[in-house]
């Protein structure tokens, strides 16, 4: 009973967290972006997917000088990254790492740490 309800807590909060991290509705459109060394096209906010099409994305694929991810490889422990729009211009996906923060460069709590505030990183959660 207790690890159903661990569970059904757990994806609740994955939940809020994907739609809290979302865009506004005004600020969604289809493009691409440059995601583990490739182009990937799909439909999310524009500061992500910041190229119109995907011959836009290959040419910027090509002056890999421009992108962060390729220059300066940010991310840490094996974290995957995305070339933004946005400042700082990446951003690292931490999930499965077990790491989370801006360059996945903080080692995730355990379990049955309680946690400032109550709030346990969603790239964390291991499901």
């Amino acid at each position: 009973m207790l690890s159903r309800l661990t569970l059904s807590a757990a994806l609740l909060l994955l939940t809020i967290v994907i739609v809290s991290e979302g865009c506004e509705l005004d600020q969604m459109r289809y493009g691409c972006r440059i995601y583990n060394a490739q182009c990937s096209c799909g439909y999310g906010c524009k500061s992500e997917y910041r190229y119109d099409n995907n011959d836009d994305c290959k040419l910027a694929l090509k002056g890999r000088r421009s992108d962060i991810c390729y220059r300066s490889k940010p991310c840490l422990n094996e974290g995957s990254c995305s070339q933004i729009s946005s400042e700082p211009g990446f951003k690292c996906r931490c999930e499965g790492t077990g790491f989370y923060g801006t360059y996945c460069e903080t080692p995730c709590p355990r379990p049955d740490v309680t946690l400032l505030r109550g709030q346990y990183p969603y790239e964390c959660v291991v499901i």
